[in-house]
């Protein structure tokens, strides 16, 4: 059982209050706290972690014989169709990378309101001057995460936003400014769930598959955006990501295939702040449910 504090609007309002919601997913949270809180069970876990079973299950998941599970998914998760550009779908991938109305994640085009890339449950943690940030009781290093010491220097000090999607929520994420876009790198590893579950015992922003690009922005120096791969998650798909190029704020970045996963954005320091209502959250461990588009941080000095 975790907290997670939902935003609702009133209407005329512009701003989100926020309720604190008890997410209950104890079966599985429960099972996979065992599995990973025991060597014997993060030993059995090992077979599922690599990216061919992955890729076997995305092979079931991309055909006709995986649409019988489309009704289910959605009345268990409580999934609108209503905001789906399709109604029918070939297969649960089609249905799960499923693309939504333009108006259904509208975004502000204020060149100081930093966005969320995606809908997702944020958390933004503080880059310390040498490098080290600590996500759920775990240690981790830039050097860790971007295999890239060099690279890794520029961010010291700096701010990780780190949007955590579920199952039910909606998987393509977009460019969050305007900017020039580098070509893509890719980081090859295994596939751990992202659940907080697993993170008290894998350090799995070290271990998992991972992709990432530096967006040179308009507005919030040169941020870094990298997506990270989840059990049962066999593909990220990003578009162009061989070519650097010229994107805009609100533009499709790429997908993830079936499965939890996380976006991460790395802002230099000074360089975006996230609101206070977030970080005073994330302070307490709380996650913060955000939908793609929302204004999540300022552009400006940061304090944190």
């Amino acid at each position: 059982m975790r907290l997670c504090a939902y935003p609702y609007r009133k209407q005329g309002k512009n701003h989100p209050k926020l309720d604190l919601i008890r997410e209950e997913n104890d079966l599985q949270d429960r099972f996979l706290h065992m599995m990973y809180s025991h060597a014997a069970g993060r030993a059995a876990m090992q077979p599922l972690v690599q990216s061919f079973v992955s890729r076997a299950a995305g092979c079931f998941l991309d055909s006709r014989l995986s649409v019988p599970l489309v009704a289910p998914f959605v009345k268990k998760n409580h999934i609108s169709l209503k905001e789906c550009t399709a109604k029918q779908f070939i297969s649960f991938n089609d249905f799960f990378v499923r693309k939504l109305k333009m108006d259904a994640r509208p975004f502000s085009n204020a060149p100081q309101d930093f966005i969320s890339p995606c809908d997702a449950r944020l958390t933004v943690y503080p880059i310390h001057e040498n490098g080290k940030f600590e996500i759920k009781n775990t240690e981790y290093t830039l050097e860790q995460l971007l295999r890239d010491r060099k690279l890794a220097k520029r961010y010291e000090g700096g701010t990780l936003f780190l949007f955590r999607l579920s199952v039910d929520d909606y998987h393509r994420y977009l460019f969050v400014d305007d900017g020039v876009c580098s070509t893509e790198r890719r980081i090859e590893g295994v596939l751990h769930t992202v659940n907080p579950a697993a993170n008290d015992f894998c350090p799995i922003y070290k271990e998992n598959t991972r992709t990432y690009t530096l967006l040179q922005s308009a507005n919030f120096g040169t941020l870094l955006q990298m997506e990270v791969g989840a059990m049962m998650v066999g593909k990220i798909v990003n578009e162009n990501a061989g070519a650097a190029r010229r994107v805009q704020r609100g533009e499709e970045k790429g997908y993830f295939a079936f499965g939890g996963s996380t976006v991460i954005v790395l802002a230099q320091k000074g360089s975006a702040v996230p609101e206070k209502r977030i970080w005073n959250y994330s302070r307490l461990g709380i996650e913060t449910r955000v939908r793609q588009g929302e204004t999540v941080g300022t552009a400006g000095r940061t304090e944190l």
